[in-house]
């Protein structure tokens, strides 16, 4: 496995900004604003970011991309400090907040964390698009001239009443420049699409309407990208398709349902709602495998051996007719209670069968040095109100990893068929050409480092991270060890900060967490615009096609990774909300949780049956001054020397719950031990000690 190096690594500008005689270096980045009205302008490629003073901001807002001349550099304790020196590129993300009239003006007042600044609009404008006071609204901000006391912007969506489920999850996504509709062109587009299937349309494809075809997906489902098929060949040998909506066969490029789709990039799952990439007509309906239907699909099929041997590979077009759709939950009631083997139905022996073989693919990638984060998955369940009335874990079961691993057996046999120039269908493609890989570089060894001296502090000794393959080794074997004690979760998390973000990319360095040489997004073309384009360069290079434009793809690759970010931000502002929501009536009830993180200012805290994470600022800690040493992550009373580690039990109470701001503060409750000196306390610092710096403070 090659070592990723970023391609968008932080620019070093040759221009300095300069002070008098001073010269200082410039940096280009995105602002995250605070509701204190300071900024942090972050670098990518780079660990630390730089904190901006509320007069030094030369007006730049969240989002915006500034260039930024650091002017002091990071001290003992202290983070970078700069000012911005030009506004590169505005963002155009609404912001949202409460429309206000008085008189003949108009205001947008802000609650956002985010946004300190109340936005001034056209009153009459924005009447005339149905706002009224105290609605909620979205609003982009039009320009900031000097001299102004605060922006101007303009309305581009009125969201309803405050509080009204609607309203707040059409807000998360305004917030996050998420389209929550169709545009009636695209809707039209969609319906005009043909669902008759012709001898036309079956040209070049291979028939598997006569073979045991099934989907497993969630309950609640309602587009279904995958199906398998299973036939026992003569041999003893197994012949199973992975087969895939064939959403390029319909969806054409630079056609308006192709251009909203490369826009949204990916469907976006909230709590209570999916916003889809594509029109219903296509996810739910044309595109979707649903049973008793024929269904065009693009296909990976193998031939494999009882002991998880691939003999054959084939991809291509085809089409299928499913003959069952089950949930996760009934697949995994036939693996837990396999009927005896004469009794088995075809499709009970198929489920079955395929199982066993996700078994040993699995051990095979955990072998090979892929890695498992664990980690239990919060699900909030609502009702039909959008009222959040439960909260529980989803655990991944061996139904849930059965579809994984054959999906991941497809996705990476198309890659390693494009990445290598090899041989499909009994025909060479003689050389590799551009493709979609996902991508996922090696982790941050230093981080790796931390993890190892955070480890020893509770007795495990950690291998030195030499390699990839070492590091993957040495984690897989400290997490193993530390299962189900309370620094497992610690660990996990501090060795989840080690890793690279997996991308998509023209270049392909493999996919370290899964431990594949090659590996792409095939599999879900009705939800993910990268496995689109994957379709359609899978198609042209089965066909003989010439290789594509590496540098369109490569911005398409940087576009589609960009939008992932957003949806993935967008889902989990959604969860945190609703979790705060849940949390609301639980104001003065006590909780036993675990320390989940730290910073100079708070400790966080996640409550053992839900996992929901809340802060305990340290200045509200009554027993001490608490400081935070980042070298060994853990929290130091002053006084008393008492210290609090990640992974540590804590019991706190739940003190506030902002649900504008989606942030839960707790109280910890201490008992006497806490409040006790050391014996052998360090010498008394003089003073109160160095300052804080300001506090940052992210939605976690």
């Amino acid at each position: 496995m090659k070592k990723h190096n970023k391609k968008k690594e932080a620019r070093r500008e040759e221009r300095v900004h300069r002070s008098g005689r001073r010269q200082y270096p410039q940096f280009e980045g995105k602002v995250q604003m605070t509701r204190e009205g300071f900024i942090y302008v972050i670098i990518e490629g780079q660990d630390d970011d730089v904190y901006v003073k509320a007069g030094k901001t030369r007006h730049a807002l969240n989002g915006d991309w500034v260039r930024v001349a650091v002017t002091k550099s990071a001290g003992r304790g202290m983070r970078r400090e700069g000012e911005v020196v030009e506004i590169l590129r505005p963002s155009k993300a609404p912001f949202v907040g409460y429309m206000h009239f008085m008189g003949a003006q108009a205001w947008v007042l802000m609650q956002s964390k985010f946004m300190p600044y109340d936005i001034q609009v056209d009153a009459e404008l924005a009447r005339s698009m149905g706002a009224q006071a105290g609605m909620k609204v979205a609003v982009v901000v039009d320009h900031w001239l000097r001299g102004e006391p605060s922006p101007w912007g303009h309305l581009v969506d009125v969201l309803g009443t405050p509080g009204d489920n609607d309203t707040e999850m059409h807000a998360i996504l305004a917030e996050f420049n998420l389209p929550y509709r169709f545009e009636k062109e695209v809707e039209n587009a969609a319906d005009k699409i043909s669902e008759e299937i012709t001898a036309a349309d079956l040209k070049g494809r291979k028939d598997f309407r006569d073979t045991l075809t099934f989907t497993i997906d969630p309950a609640d489902a309602k587009d279904f990208d995958d199906a398998l098929s299973f036939r026992r060949l003569e041999n003893g040998n197994y012949e199973i398709g992975v087969h895939i909506a064939d959403v390029s066969y319909y969806v054409k490029p630079g056609s308006a349902v192709d251009k909203e789709a490369r826009e949204r990039g990916t469907s976006v799952y909230l709590v209570d709602r999916t916003v889809p990439m594509l029109p219903e007509k296509l996810c739910n309906k044309l595109c979707s495998l649903r049973p008793d239907e024929d269904k065009l699909t693009f296909s990976a099929v193998f031939e494999i051996g009882p002991k998880g041997a691939v003999k054959s590979r084939w991809i291509g077009r085809t089409i299928i007719r499913s003959d069952s759709r089950m949930d996760y939950d009934q697949a995994q009631a036939v693996i837990d209670n396999p009927p005896e083997k004469d009794k088995r139905t075809p499709l009970q022996d198929a489920l079955l069968t395929l199982n066993g073989l996700a078994h040993i693919f699995r051990e095979t990638r955990f072998k090979a040095g892929a890695i498992n984060f664990d980690r239990p998955e919060m699900k909030v369940e609502v009702d039909g109100q959008g009222k959040p009335v439960r909260v529980f874990q989803k655990i991944a079961r061996e139904s849930n990893n059965l579809i994984e691993e054959f999906m991941l057996l497809a996705n990476r046999t198309v890659a390693e068929y494009v990445g290598t120039g090899g041989k499909m269908n009994g025909v060479p493609m003689k050389s590799a050409k551009t493709f979609v890989y996902r991508i996922h570089g090696e982790p941050n060894y230093e981080k790796l480092e931390s993890l190892r001296g955070f480890a020893s502090n509770f007795g495990y000794k950690m291998e030195e991270a030499t390699s990839g393959k070492s590091a993957a080794s040495s984690l897989r074997e400290l997490l193993s060890s530390s299962k189900g004690k309370p620094e497992y979760e610690a660990f996990q998390n501090i060795a989840l900060r080690s890793m690279a973000k997996a991308v998509y990319s023209t270049d392909n360095i493999g996919h370290y967490g899964l431990a594949f040489n090659f590996y792409t997004h095939f599999t879900s073309p009705i939800r993910r615009y990268p496995d689109l384009m994957v379709h359609r360069l899978l198609s042209a290079y089965l066909a003989g096609g010439s290789s594509a434009d590496k540098a369109r793809f490569e911005k398409e690759c940087v576009h589609a990774s960009e939008r992932e970010l957003v949806a993935a931000d967008a889902e989990r502002t959604s969860v945190k909300y609703k979790l705060v929501e849940f949390m609301q009536d639980k104001i003065g009830q006590e909780f036993e949780g675990a320390v989940s993180g730290m910073t100079e200012w708070g400790m966080y805290v996640e409550i053992d049956d839900t996992h929901i994470e809340g802060m305990v600022p340290l200045r509200e800690i009554r027993s001490d001054f608490y400081e935070f040493d980042e070298a060994r992550y853990r929290l130091v009373g002053r006084r008393t020397r008492r210290q609090y580690r990640l992974g540590d039990r804590v019991r706190i109470k739940v003190k506030n719950a902002n649900l504008e701001q989606r942030l839960l503060d707790y109280e910890l409750i201490e008992n006497e031990e806490d409040t006790t000196p050391a014996p052998a306390p360090a010498a008394p610092a003089r003073g109160r000690g160095r300052k804080r710096p300001e506090p940052r403070r992210k939605a976690r």
